[in-house]
């Protein structure tokens, strides 16, 4: 990870605070704290007090819950450049789910009491914070439709999909997913069990719509997994 981190380019790259003036920038880029995070350490927990947006500088975060029988769901995985922790930022409540750290992370922390000042006063951001949390409610609202009107192999396909429009990069012959995911971790966070994963996985390597080298999924007819992705229960 950097040695030195450029906290107010580091926001005035993100979409919610681009448009601050300067002085703004440097009196926010001021009030927030520098966080690393080990591979697998936990960020929060659901239900710890509610006082802070984070951005991630480099890593990845996934936020997670968990079944009374200890079954992890995966809610969303937020990648460098974006935020989480955003629904504190705007009620104050106690966390809604867990944060563990992917890998090695980086993260700039903006407490809500030093933030809400700055929400006041530009009242565009919490209009964009808005349309975040509309976004994270839209992919609540798909996960639930998936779960109850497609089959498995729908379920996968559209998975797989999301995770392309989110870490996906073009290479010759396919499109790449940029993150390493284990069978588990795709099943955790598709809501399908690891054994069903690696039945879709091997039969549509061999059917040649998607290929694995070292962990790394490559998509390579992606028009097969839309046609697959489209079927109901």
């Amino acid at each position: 990870m950097a040695a030195a981190v450029n906290r107010e380019e580091i926001l005035a790259g993100h979409f919610l605070l681009r448009h601050l003036r300067a002085e703004e920038l440097s009196r926010l880029a001021a009030s927030a704290t520098l966080a690393r995070h080990r591979a697998n350490a936990t960020i929060f927990q659901k239900g710890d007090p509610g006082a802070s947006m984070m951005a991630v500088v480099s890593g990845r975060v996934k936020i997670c819950t968990y079944s009374p029988d200890g079954k992890e769901l995966v809610l969303n995985i937020i990648d460098r450049g974006g935020l989480f922790g955003e629904i504190a930022v705007l009620d104050g409540q106690p966390r809604s789910g867990d944060a563990v750290a992917m890998e090695d992370t980086e993260l700039l922390v903006l407490e809500r009491a030093r933030l809400m000042p700055f929400l006041s006063a530009n009242p565009e951001i919490p209009t964009r914070l808005i349309g975040v949390l509309c976004q994270r409610l839209r992919q609540t609202s798909e996960a639930l439709e998936d779960a109850l009107l497609r089959d498995a192999p729908s379920r996968v396909a559209r998975g797989l999909l999301r995770l392309a429009g989110t870490f996906g990069r073009p290479e010759k012959g396919g499109l790449r997913l940029d993150i390493r995911l284990s069978q588990q971790q795709i099943g955790n966070l598709i809501g399908i069990s690891r054994e069903s994963i690696n039945k879709y996985i091997v039969d549509w390597t061999r059917a040649g719509y998607l290929s694995v080298d070292h962990g790394f999924i490559t998509i390579r007819d992606k028009t097969a997994l839309e046609d697959l992705s489209q079927a109901e229960l």
